[in-house]
């Protein structure tokens, strides 16, 4: 049973995404309460190696509205939890095309935050342009089949 917590809408307008990746996400008691409240950002974060492994870099989660006198650091690098094989694919296409692997969604599984990870390849201006034409025009097209 999977519940969405948060989508990366500004991924899929910047990005064209070739591929998708499911990881794990390592967090602090005070983070995972804070996202529950619904206090994360990740329209800015991007993964990042760091001695062979992956880490969330840029996404901001705010401080719990509840907790004591200990905060956690808003901007922390989180570490993703990926098996090895993938982490070497991930590492070999990333520096093969020039992708950049960014976050697209941040959702429960069962007792356990996943990631959904997107290698991504950036859009230039006139792709952003043909595809806000093109969604424009589909929105056209429905209104008149609803007329």
């Amino acid at each position: 049973m999977e519940k969405l917590i948060l989508k990366n809408r500004k991924a899929y307008h910047d990005f064209h995404i070739l591929e998708k990746i499911e990881a794990g996400l390592v967090l602090h008691g005070t983070e995972v309460k804070a996202i529950r409240e619904g206090k994360i950002n990740i329209k800015e974060a991007y993964c990042n190696f760091q001695d062979d492994e992956l880490y969330l870099l840029q996404a901001h989660i705010s401080a719990y509205s509840h907790t004591g006198y200990e905060h956690h650091d808003p901007i922390r690098p989180k570490k993703l939890l990926l098996h090895h094989k993938e982490l070497s694919k991930l590492h070999k296409k990333r520096n093969e095309q020039n992708l950049t692997i960014i976050p697209l969604s941040l959702y429960w599984s069962g007792n356990h935050i996943k990631v959904e990870l997107g290698l991504a390849k950036g859009k230039k201006l006139y792709d952003k342009r043909q595809d806000i034409a093109e969604r424009d025009q589909k929105r056209n097209i429905e209104r008149q089949m609803k007329n």
